[in-house]
């Protein structure tokens, strides 16, 4: 019989010349025979699989309650109660200005007026890690509109992008997936449907509306250079996670079967009942119908009745938490997030999953969050600020910009294991000169200025009534200051006798 030759080909499109590999996986032999992946850009990739991914990941979340409480847990770690900002303007007036100015057009930043600014936060990270991407539209108001700031914020899913609309306009401009390019690369519009496609009431069809780049926020992370769509987090699992379903609701399934009663007759009469003594089927299954766990049967004469053996569930909770572990990682949460199962860690072995946890998602914080959504829009927001009057700037805004602009994005502080512990550790660093006083203090979501003036306003306040608590630090340091006091009597220690071991307290 004839060998049949293969031969296979590189992405140039030229023979791939066989060879012993040095490594199993870049060989073609018998553990990597059938593997040959694609080398198609992260683009190709998102072009033709991502918005089928996001289908199955949405749908997953509503069908699928370990899904569903892994993004509640994901968004409320990044989020929490919000990523709030806190001006770095070199005018202390000025920032104080924008802070309380800020914190009026919070309740008004929503364009669809469902929630305030903190929730929108939490809605793009929701969706970012549900679908892959959220895009956010700057919406410019009138004066007339009653904002605080003629300025709002719509959020749009990631549907609304045009993603089928590729063309190469004049002038070496391009549009890729919804998304148009100048001649060097950079993002100049977007282009968005005036519905979602997937209205069922849309009269708008596919009617498309052209938005400047500087107006919309494109928040997603992307996983590879150049990449132009995001990805759903959930897409390594997403077969993993369809699969642990079937196999969790045919478990319960047979569970409930078990708890039923199983009835067969077996006649011990040959060829069964006949005449008047048969039994109608149709009595028989209405019989069968109305009987409940737990039922007392009376058997007819000559039957027989019989019980299967129930089925057990084996190591159904063995397997399901060994599943559970493998899909946290990729979902961006721990084990005991996402289960609430906290039997099996102790303090440190569940303070170790938290920074490790932690760590990614101060990296989401700020390198998603804060730069793709926060940032542009404290941007804008000032800006129109300024330009409306809202807030007196500095006589030289206009040439420094950036520094009356330049903001930083605290987060929500961290809940810790054992606060005790944390916080001595805290105060340690602080005096060895690893830690400011002022990073310890946005380590747990707060502005050092704000805590300033307002434990100024407190100790003032006491002062005036002549209280004094032992949270008054004032208190502990003038005793500091004033030294340790001379021992009594009784306190003086004794001096060794002539013959005692002069060395013994050294040793």
């Amino acid at each position: 019989m004839k060998k049949r030759q293969v031969t296979l080909y590189g992405a140039d499109g030229q023979p791939l010349r066989l060879r012993a590999a040095a490594y199993d996986a870049a060989g073609a032999g018998r553990r990597a025979m059938n593997w040959w992946p694609s080398n198609d850009s992260a683009n190709s990739i998102a072009s033709y699989e991502s918005e089928i991914l996001a289908r199955r990941s949405r749908d997953m979340v509503r069908r699928n309650p370990g899904l569903a409480t892994a993004r509640e847990r994901y968004v409320s770690n990044i989020v929490g109660t919000g990523v709030v900002p806190v001006s770095q303007s070199p005018d202390v007036e000025f920032k104080r200005e924008l802070r309380a100015l800020f914190d009026e057009w919070v309740d008004e930043a929503d364009a669809d007026g469902l929630s305030d600014f903190y929730g929108q936060q939490a809605l793009v990270m929701g969706q970012t890690w549900e679908a892959g991407e959220c895009f956010a539209r700057l919406r410019p108001r009138r004066s007339s509109d009653g904002l605080s700031v003629p300025l709002q914020v719509q959020l749009l899913e990631r549907d609304f992008l045009r993603s089928t609309m590729n063309e190469n306009l004049v002038g070496g401009r391009r549009i890729r997936q919804g998304i148009e390019f100048d001649p060097i690369g950079r993002r100049i519009a977007y282009h968005f449907l005036r519905e979602h496609p997937g209205e069922r009431f849309s009269y708008a069809g596919v009617q498309t509306t052209r938005v400047p780049a500087d107006e919309v926020m494109q928040v997603f992370e992307p996983m590879r250079p150049g990449q132009l769509r995001g990805l759903p987090r959930t897409s390594p699992i997403l077969a993993k996670l369809y699969e642990i379903d079937q196999y969790d609701d045919a478990t319960m399934l047979r569970q409930k079967l078990a708890a039923f009663f199983a009835i067969f007759f077996t006649s011990q009469t040959e060829g069964g009942l006949t005449g008047e003594e048969a039994i109608d089927p149709a009595d028989v299954a209405a019989f069968l119908a109305s009987v409940q766990p737990g039922t007392a049967l009376r058997v007819p004469p000559g039957d027989d009745v019989k019980f299967p053996t129930l089925p057990g569930i084996g190591n159904y909770k063995e397997f399901m938490v060994e599943q559970w572990h493998q899909v946290a990682g990729p979902l961006d949460v721990t084990y005991e997030q996402l289960t609430g199962n906290l039997s099996q860690v102790n303090y440190s072995s569940i303070r170790a999953g938290l920074l490790e946890i932690r760590r990614r998602h101060e990296q989401v914080q700020h390198g998603v969050l804060a730069f793709r959504f926060n940032r542009p829009i404290w941007k804008a927001w000032v800006t129109a600020a300024v330009v409306s009057g809202a807030v007196d700037a500095p006589s030289d805004f206009a040439e420094r910009v950036r520094a009356y602009g330049k903001v930083k994005w605290v987060p929500q502080g961290w809940q810790w294991v054992d606060p005790e512990k944390e916080i001595k550790a805290i105060v340690l660093a602080i005096r060895a000169g690893l830690l400011t006083r002022s990073m310890a203090v946005a380590m747990y979501g707060y502005d050092s200025d704000e805590i300033d003036n307002e434990m100024a306003e407190d100790n003032a306040r006491a002062d005036r009534l002549g209280l004094r608590y032992e949270s008054d630090g004032r208190v502990e340091t003038a005793q500091q200051l004033a030294g340790p006091t001379a021992p009594s009597d009784d306190e003086q220690t004794p001096q060794p006798q002539p013959g005692e071991n002069q060395n013994a307290e050294a040793a």
